[in-house]
C-alpha cells in the first residue's frame, strides 16, 4: 500500500483536517498569514495528522476531535520546522527555499511563536485534560531533544545511545503523541493508550532513521535536501557512526575531522567511506526493527480493519521510503 492510497483511504477526514488548518491559521496581520501559509502549503505529506487519524479510527473513534488534534499535531510540527530552519540556517527544505531564507529570521521565529501558541489554543477546544497533558509534555520533549542536538553539534563522541536519544526526543515525540491521541479520543484503555504511543514512537524513530540514511544517499528531487546538509550542520548520525565504531582508524579519522569541521569539503570522500563500510544497511537494519517492533505493538492491541493495517503499512512505508 502506497501512501497515496493510505490517505485515500481517509480521504474525507484529511479533507477537514485542511480545512481545519486553513480556518486556524488566519491572522489579521498579514506576516503572520503569510509566513505560516507558507510553510505549511510548502509540501509535506502531513504524515502525523495522518497517524493521528487513523489511530482513532482504527479504535472505532465516532467524533470529530480527531480533525481538531491532527490540525494540532501539524501545528506543533510546522512549528518546529520554522525554528529549526532558522537554527540550522537551513536554506531549503522539500525542495523549496525556507520561511526564514524568504522572510527573515525574526519573522520565522516569531511566526513559529505564533503557530504555537494557536495550537495550545486549539486543543484546549477539546476540553479534554488528557489530552493537554500529552500534547504540553510532547512539545517540552520536544525543545529538550532541540537542545540536545544542538549540544550534539561538531561532537565526535556522540554514540548510537546519545543519537537515538535525540531522535526520540526531537522526532519520534510528536509521532507517540500523535497515535496515543487517538487512543484517548477512542477512551481506550490504558493499556491500548500505551501500545498506540509505543507504536507512534518506533515508527517516528524509524522515519527519522531513514531521514538520516536518506542525507547520505537520497536524490535531492526525492529528498528536497542536499547529501551533506547533515553533515555540514556537524551532526553525527547513525551512518557516520557506525563508521567511527566499526569502521578502519583511517576512516573514523576522516569521519570524526567531518563532524568537527562541518566537513562538507570532504563531502566526497565521507560518502564513499560510508557506503563501503555497510553503514547505510546497518541502519536500514535499525530501521526495519523499528518497523517491525511498532506493528508488534499495534497488534497486540487493535482489532483487525483496513485502518489497522493502514497504520501497520504506514510503519513498514517509514524504513523503506525514498523521499
Amino acid at each position: 500500500m502506497s501512501f497515496d492510497l493510505i490517505r485515500r483511504l481517509i480521504e474525507e477526514d484529511m479533507v477537514e483536517v485542511d480545512r481545519v488548518i486553513r480556518q486556524r491559521l488566519h491572522s489579521d496581520v498579514a506576516l503572520v498569514r503569510q509566513v505560516s501559509e507558507y510553510i505549511i502549503r510548502s509540501g509535506g505529506k502531513r504524515l502525523r495528522p495522518v497517524l493521528t487519524v487513523l489511530a482513532a479510527k482504527a479504535l472505532n473513534y465516532r467524533g470529530t476531535h480527531h480533525h481538531t488534534l491532527a490540525a494540532v499535531v501539524e501545528f506543533i510540527h510546522t512549528a518546529t520546522l520554522l525554528h529549526d530552519d532558522v537554527v540550522d540556517r537551513s536554506e531549503m527544505r522539500r525542495g523549496k527555499t525556507t520561511a526564514n531564507e524568504l522572510f527573515g529570521n525574526a519573522a520565522s521565529v516569531l511566526v513559529g511563536d505564533f503557530v504555537y501558541s494557536r495550537a495550545f489554543q486549539m486543543m484546549v477546544s477539546v476540553d479534554d485534560m488528557r489530552v493537554m497533558q500529552v500534547l504540553a509534555d510532547a512539545t517540552n520533549v520536544i525543545a529538550e531533544g532541540e537542545v540536545l542536538q544542538l549540544l550534539n553539534c561538531h561532537d565526535p563522541d556522540v554514540d548510537e545511545a546519545r543519537y537515538l536519544q535525540v531522535i526520540r526526543f526531537k522526532t519520534a515525540k510528536l509521532f507517540e503523541a500523535a497515535a496515543r491521541l487517538g487512543g484517548i479520543l477512542a477512551d481506550a484503555s490504558e493499556a491500548t493508550q500505551e501500545a498506540m504511543a509505543t507504536f507512534g514512537a518506533h515508527l517516528g524513530t524509524a522515519f527519522q532513521i531513514i531521514d538520516d540514511v536518506l542525507d547520505y544517499s537520497g536524490d535531492l528531487s526525492e529528498t528536497g535536501k542536499n547529501l551533506g546538509d547533515d553533515l555540514a550542520e556537524g551532526k553525527a548520525t547513525l551512518p557516520l557512526i557506525f563508521v567511527m565504531r566499526e569502521g578502519s582508524a583511517e576512516d573514523a579519522a576522516i569521519i570524526r575531522h567531518a563532524i568537527v569541521e562541518g566537513g562538507v569539503g570532504e563531502m566526497e570522500a565521507v560518502v564513499h567511506i560510508i557506503r563501503k563500510s555497510g553503514a547505510l544497511d546497518y541502519a536500514r537494519r535499525c530501521a526495519e526493527q523499528e518497523s517491525v517492533a511498532a506493528c508488534a505493538a499495534l497488534n497486540a492491541v487493535v482489532p483487525s480493519s483496513d485502518y489497522r493495517t493502514a497504520l501497520e503499512q504506514l510503519a513498514q512505508l517509514a524504513a523503506h521510503r525514498s523521499s
